[in-house]
Formats: C-alpha cells, sequence, structure tokens
C-alpha cells in the first residue's frame, strides 16, 4: 500500500500554531480570574461604597437632629459584614414625619401657638375708637355693639344680645360664648359704652363733651376680644362668657346710675358663676393695678398670682389702694365670687384726653397673658 504522507514543511507550521493556541488562553484564564477590586486601575464607586467586604462605610448627610425643614428622609448606611441584624431605631435617632417635628415652628401644617399679643389688642382698641365717643344709645354705641358680635363671630363664638330699655334708651349687654363648653361659668367682663360728658377735665369749657374712652372702654374690650382669638378650648375646665356691657359709665349724670347694663345681666342669670372678672381701665402706659377693696380677696390673690409669675410684679402690685364702685358690684350682691382690674391712677378719667394714643399694647398684654394662663392653667 503506499502511504499518504505530509510535506515535511507543514510540520513546523502545526507546532508553532498550537503554541500561539497555549499561549493566549493562558493569559485569558489569568485575566479572568483577578477581580476589579484586585485591579488598582479599575475604580467603581458605586460598587465598593456598598461591597460587604468594604472596611470603611460613609458617614451619612444628615441625622435626627439636624433634619431639615422640609423633613427630608436620611439613609442610613449600610451595615458591615460584622452585623448580623438591623439595630432598633431609638429616640434619639428617629426621623421626623409631617405629624412630627424636632424644632417647635418647623412643621409648618401645624396651626401656630396661640398667645396673647398686645399690638393685636392695639388694633382692636384702634377699632372702637374709629367710631366716635359711644355712649349708650347712640348710634356709634350700636354700631361698636354690631362690630363686637361681628368680632366674636369671626373668632368662632357665639354671640349673645342682651337687649333692655332703662330710662327710655334701648342699651344691649353683649355675651360670647363657645358651643360644647362645659364646666362652672367663668365670666370675664368689660363695658364698651363711653361717658357722654367730660365731667373731670380740667378746662371747665369741655365738660360737657362726650369722652373718646380709648381706655375707659376700648381697653378692656380690646382684651376680651384678644382673648376670643387666642383662648384654647381643649385647655379650658371651665364655660368661659365673654361679657361686653353697656350702660356702665353714665353714672352720675342725667339720674343715672354706673353699671346699669351689669346689674341687668346679674339679675338675669340662670346659671351661678364661679366667678366673675371685671376688666377697667387696664390700658393705661403707666400700668399700676392694685387689689380692689371691694373684690373677693381669694380671687384677686390668684390672679395677681399669675401675673407675678410670668413676670408682672411691678404692674400687678399685690397691695390694697383703691374701693371702686364698678361693673363688679352687682355679682358680688348675689354672693358671687368677683373682682375689679382697674387702674385707677390715670390723669385723664373722664376727660376729653382720654384718647388711644393713651394705652399700650404692652398694658394689654400683661393683662390678657395674665387672664389666658388662669383661664387655661390654673382653674
Amino acid at each position: 500500500m503506499k502511504q499518504n504522507r505530509l510535506p515535511s514543511w507543514l510540520f513546523p507550521v502545526l507546532i508553532l500554531v498550537g503554541l500561539g493556541l497555549l499561549i493566549t488562553g493562558g493569559i485569558s484564564y489569568f485575566v479572568a480570574l483577578r477581580s476589579p477590586a484586585d485591579n488598582p486601575e479599575v475604580s467603581n464607586p458605586e460598587i465598593s461604597s456598598i461591597s460587604p467586604t468594604s472596611t470603611t462605610l460613609p458617614a451619612p448627610s444628615a441625622t435626627a437632629t439636624d433634619v431639615a425643614p422640609t423633613l427630608t428622609p436620611t439613609l442610613k448606611p449600610m451595615p458591615t459584614s460584622t452585623q448580623t441584624e438591623e439595630p432598633a431605631v431609638s429616640e434619639e435617632t428617629t426621623i421626623p414625619t409631617p405629624t412630627q417635628s424636632t424644632d417647635e415652628g418647623a412643621n409648618l401644617s401645624l396651626p401656630p401657638k396661640l398667645v396673647f399679643d398686645g399690638h393685636l389688642a392695639y388694633e382692636q382698641v384702634l377699632a372702637q375708637v374709629a367710631f366716635g365717643p359711644r355712649p349708650t344709645g347712640s348710634e356709634a354705641g350700636w354700631a361698636t355693639g354690631d362690630f363686637i358680635i361681628a368680632e366674636l363671630n369671626k373668632m368662632g363664638w357665639q354671640a349673645e344680645p342682651q337687649e333692655f330699655l332703662f330710662m327710655g334708651v334701648q342699651s344691649r349687654n353683649i355675651i360670647g360664648h363657645k358651643e360644647g363648653s362645659s364646666g362652672p361659668v367663668i365670666i370675664i367682663s368689660a363695658h364698651y359704652d363711653t361717658r357722654p360728658a367730660a365731667d373731670q377735665d380740667p378746662d371747665p369749657t369741655r365738660r360737657g363733651e362726650p369722652i373718646e374712652g380709648g381706655n375707659d372702654g376700648a381697653s378692656g374690650v380690646a382684651v376680651l376680644l384678644e382673648l376670643a382669638r387666642v383662648l384654647n378650648s381643649e385647655k379650658l375646665k371651665n364655660d368661659v362668657w365673654l361679657a361686653f356691657f353697656d350702660a356702665e359709665d353714665r353714672g352720675r349724670l342725667d339720674g343715672w346710675p354706673f353699671s346699669v347694663g351689669a346689674r341687668y345681666m346679674a339679675e338675669n342669670l340662670t346659671v351661678n358663676p364661679q366667678s366673675v372678672v371685671v376688666l377697667d381701665m387696664i390700658g393705661d402706659a403707666d400700668q399700676q393695678l392694685y387689689y380692689e377693696q371691694n373684690s373677693t380677696a381669694e380671687l384677686s390673690k390668684q390672679i395677681w398670682a399669675v401675673a407675678a409669675e410670668l413676670g408682672y410684679e411691678a404692674n400687678f402690685i399685690p397691695e390694697f389702694k383703691y374701693t371702686i364702685i364698678d361693673d363688679h358690684l352687682p355679682f358680688l350682691e348675689r354672693l358671687i365670687p368677683a373682682v375689679d382690674i382697674i387702674d385707677f391712677d390715670y390723669a385723664y378719667w373722664h376727660t376729653v384726653e382720654d384718647t388711644a394714643d393713651k394705652v399700650s399694647p404692652e398694658s394689654l398684654e400683661r393683662v390678657g397673658r395674665t387672664l389666658q394662663v388662669w383661664l387655661e392653667e390654673k382653674q
């Protein structure tokens, strides 16, 4: 048989090709064995930052104590390879939610804190004096009553007019209260009428003129209206009435007594109030509020003690000085505890100079905040 033999020159070629394939395969296998972490020339931050073999973890971008007001959630770092389970979240590391904030006021969805504002109360003084003098039975007096009713309704209080006739003059008390309120009744009150004649004016020629009543009338009403805005029903343990008396300040003129409106309300009560607080001439910039002799002593001490806690000792002076005929007397006669908060050291009493510029927002605020704390925290 004839044997087919390969040419002699082909053997070297085949040997070279085989060696080439062997070398190429070995290099590919070596490269495949190496990982990116073993190669210093390869960089992939996304992979290295979450690799379980990493020894250094990235710091979080924020903690629970410095979360911005926008409440952007903070990402926690990945656990290290030694952690077997996620640790429990403590109060110190809780991330705020839309109903929780680490900074008071940071959560804008919550209502603003309700605190008596003397400047807002002073705006109520200006609103009243804009009607001019407001004697009982006058158009301006009736318009002021309408204004009070509108303000109470605007702030969520029910306004109950109490009309009566005295010496042929149509008059009107106004009682504000919150629907659904419960507990013993406490009446906070002030008169809104003004004196029709400035009989104490140093100028005899002006003693027949009506007064503006910036302090004697408007200041007490202003405090009541601001209380209507800020009193927190959830904190009140009493049914608070805001009473606005008409026909207080015509006493000893044309045969009228003082406190006609307060007496009418006291005689027509259908409940027995726990206490009555009367505010009169409390807005003087030089505010000096002494114990009043006719007032219930224990009630006075309670209120003055709250003022002292608030730092108002220089203005609420726990000493007796005056005995005043005022709107608290008709209630005291019915054995209802009552107190008259009044600054009788007022140089412009029953004069044409009793104007709004004599009233201080700070004085209104001291009285208002004292009563707010007394009603919300001390009853």
